[in-house]
């Protein structure tokens, strides 16, 4: 027997399954703690930084390069600070540095 299955889109695939549906709150998630802190890296920096995973009380960037992971170091309890005054439960941010090779 030969079944087809209807397409679907990725929006109704990530509603139907309880995993996916996680997964794109937690991007949904990271996407609008970046948003929050933006103001607060320097405008150069900006470009630099992507939202990364959320693992539990923990928030990853990604971030291009060392200089720029070097001053967002700098501004980390800073940043911390106002995502949990936004009421996320935040307890660390880690910083992952790429080259920004794609």
């Amino acid at each position: 027997m030969n079944r087809r299955h209807a397409p679907v889109s990725a929006h109704v695939a990530a509603q139907e399954s309880p995993t996916l549906a996680r997964l794109t709150q937690l991007a949904r998630e990271s996407g609008e703690r970046l948003q929050a802190i933006q103001p607060l890296i320097p405008a150069p920096l900006r470009a630099l930084v992507r939202p990364g995973p959320i693992e539990g009380t923990t928030w990853c960037l990604l971030v291009e390069g060392n200089a720029a992971a070097a001053k967002l170091r700098q501004l980390l309890p800073v940043l911390q600070a106002k995502l949990n005054s936004r009421g996320w439960q935040v307890s660390a941010i880690r910083l992952k540095v790429g080259s920004g090779g794609k």
